[in-house]
C-alpha cells in the first residue's frame, strides 16, 4: 500500500512536469540528506528526460567542493547543512549542467549526527532560475529518517512549484 507521502510526491512530480514542459525549461537537482531521492522520484514519470536534465547526489563535504563547486571556506564557516551552503549547491547544479532551474538540499536525515543548533530533522533548500539564487528555507522536520527524506521531497517539489509561479507570473 502507498504512504499519502508517496501519493504526494506522484502527484507533484506531474504539476513540475506540466510546468516545466509548458516553459521548456531544464531542471537539475543537487541532494545531500535525500541521497537521489528527489531524482528518483522525478524520473519515474515516463518522458522525464524532456524536463529533467541531470541529478547530483552530493552526500560529501568533498562531493559538493568538487561536483558543484561549492568553497571548502563556505562549507567550513556555516556547516553542510545551511543555507549559504544549499545555495552555492543550487547555482554549482546550474553552472555544471545545461539545466536553467535547480533545487539542492542539505540536512540531518538522522538517527545521528544532530545538534542543538541543528537538530535531527534539519532540512536546508534553495531553488534557483538561471543562475539567480530566487528563494531558499531552513525547515526542521520531525518523525523518523525515512519520514525526514519523504517529506524533504515533497517540500523541494512544492517550493519548486512555487519558485516557478512566482518566476513567471508576468507571463
Amino acid at each position: 500500500m502507498e504512504s499519502a507521502l508517496n501519493i504526494e510526491i506522484e502527484q507533484r512530480v506531474a504539476q513540475v512536469a506540466q510546468v516545466l514542459l509548458q516553459r521548456r525549461l531544464m531542471l537539475v537537482t543537487a541532494e545531500s540528506c535525500t541521497g537521489g531521492g528527489v531524482a528518483q522520484a522525478l524520473t519515474e514519470l515516463a518522458g522525464s528526460s524532456a524536463w529533467f536534465e541531470r541529478g547530483f547526489v552530493t552526500y560529501s563535504n568533498r562531493s559538493k567542493q568538487e561536483m558543484l563547486g561549492v568553497d571548502a571556506a563556505l562549507i567550513e564557516h556555516h556547516g553542510a547543512v545551511s543555507l549559504e551552503v544549499v545555495e552555492a549547491m543550487a547555482l554549482g547544479a546550474l553552472a555544471h549542467s545545461a539545466a536553467q532551474i535547480s533545487l539542492a538540499i542539505s540536512g540531518v536525515a538522522g538517527p545521528t549526527g544532530g545538534t542543538q543548533q541543528k537538530p535531527v530533522g534539519t532540512v536546508c533548500f534553495s531553488w534557483a532560475i538561471d543562475k539567480i539564487n530566487l528563494r531558499s528555507e531552513l525547515i526542521v522536520f520531525k518523525g523518523n529518517r525515512r519520514l525526514i527524506r519523504e517529506q524533504a521531497i515533497v517540500h523541494s517539489l512544492q517550493g519548486l512549484l512555487l519558485t516557478l509561479e512566482r518566476s513567471f507570473v508576468a507571463e
